[in-house]
């Protein structure tokens, strides 16, 4: 017998020397810190953030895809505010009205991954 716990991290892919992009995006913009990666997997590239329970991991991949369809979707609390704070960071997100009980958007991070916000209502 086993049980699902949790997700442990979300790992999105960005391109190679893309780091100095992400700490901008998601720390100076969201609002995560930055996580020290292990030792073994600094050679690799990328970084590590987290924010509370969710831990978002930017790996190097090359050559490199956005994720356009496949997303991470993250539950916000008072998402009003984070629409406001996106504006005011010039960070553009996408509306969606689709999911009854939801209020969501999509936004892009820097390397064109999508990723939902969404508050249930």
């Amino acid at each position: 017998m086993f049980t699902f716990k949790a997700i442990d991290h979300i790992q999105l892919a960005a391109p190679k020397g893309s780091e100095d992009e992400a700490r901008k995006f998601f720390m100076d913009v969201l609002g995560f810190e930055e996580m020290e990666k292990p030792e073994e997997l600094r050679k690799r590239g990328g970084v590590w953030f987290r924010l509370g329970n969710v831990q978002i991991h930017i790996g190097i991949e090359e050559p490199f895809a956005p994720a356009k369809k496949a997303h991470p979707a993250i539950e916000i609390q008072n998402i009003e505010e984070l629409k406001k704070h996106l504006q005011a960071n010039g960070v553009e997100y996408i509306e969606d009205d689709k999911l009854p009980g939801a209020n969501r958007f999509y936004v892009s991070d820097p390397f064109g991954n999508r990723i939902e916000m969404l508050e249930w209502v």
